[in-house]
């Protein structure tokens, strides 16, 4: 079954962009899908990139050359989502196949290292910790894989996942889902800790964040902002008017104040107003 929620980035002339979004420059465009580009991923060093791809496929990329490195095929369907290991050795895949592929990036062996394939429908999110794999799907659970102990923890939301994400201190889950809530469950658990209301989703994959701090819990929505709430006590802390549509994806720079939001084409960045960028003070 097609994954029946929507992604329309900013990629659908096949390619990614990389830019400087302190100066709003553009650096470099990576060619090489044969559709739409569904999501993409740095590596921590910043050396490559990852993506997927409504061609079914997964790509490794050189950051400095713009070459594809390698790419891998194996998914019977659109790759969703794509990550890196910290140590940006494995590349895991989630597809519309309903299942998670991770990749080896130091062989030149074609197939998958390891299959995940107990969703019973498409595959929206994936992220990693140092030994974890967490997914949501479209089936409404959020599953976490502790590379480990091979333990498989799965927790039911009921509606159709759009993304999951780890707080940064490793204690909890956060999901957000197309019945227009986010859900903080205890990753060990899967107690409910919280639940935000406010936004607007039913039809797209939505991204959600935790801030630096893991003192906000945020999320795109569909009617052109971003919202955030006060983690513990759940009141609506902040509205940002993004755009005129959709707001798909948002992220927070991993140790930086620094948020990044896309809709229609559009990269928007907010960071507070005394930010400098790490070696440019005169930016």
């Amino acid at each position: 079954m097609e994954v029946p929620v929507r992604r329309s980035r900013g990629w659908s002339d096949k390619t990614l962009k990389l830019w400087n979004p302190h100066k709003g420059t553009a650096l470099r465009t990576y060619q090489g899908h044969g559709y739409e580009v569904l999501d993409a991923a740095g590596s921590f060093d910043n050396s490559q990139i990852c993506s997927g791809g409504a061609d079914k496929a997964v790509a490794l990329w050189d950051v400095t050359t713009g070459q594809v490195v390698r790419k891998y095929r194996g998914h019977a369907g659109k790759v969703n989502c794509v990550q890196f290991n910290q140590e940006a050795t494995v590349i895991v895949s989630g597809s519309i196949d309903s299942t998670v592929r991770c990749w080896d990036c130091r062989s030149r062996r074609p197939d998958p290292i390891q299959v995940l394939d107990e969703a019973k429908d498409g595959i929206s999110s994936v992220k990693l910790s140092a030994h974890e794999i967490l997914t949501g799907s479209v089936d409404g659970r959020v599953r976490r894989y502790d590379l480990r102990t091979g333990q498989l923890c799965s927790d039911y939301i009921g509606s159709p996942i759009t993304s999951v994400c780890f707080s940064k201190d490793g204690q909890c889950v956060l999901a957000a889902s197309l019945d227009s809530t986010l859900r903080l469950l205890d990753k060990d658990t899967g107690e409910l800790l919280g639940e935000y209301t406010g936004h607007r989703s039913t039809t797209y994959r939505l991204d959600c964040v935790l801030n630096e701090q893991d003192t906000h819990v945020g999320c795109a929505s569909e009617d052109g902002s971003v919202y955030f709430w006060d983690l513990v006590e759940g009141s609506l802390a902040l509205s940002l008017p993004v755009g005129q549509g959709v707001v798909q994806s948002l992220a927070f720079h991993p140790r930086l104040p620094c948020l990044l939001a896309a809709t229609q084409g559009q990269v928007t960045l907010w960071r507070e107003d005394n930010f400098q960028p790490d070696g440019d003070p005169g930016t």
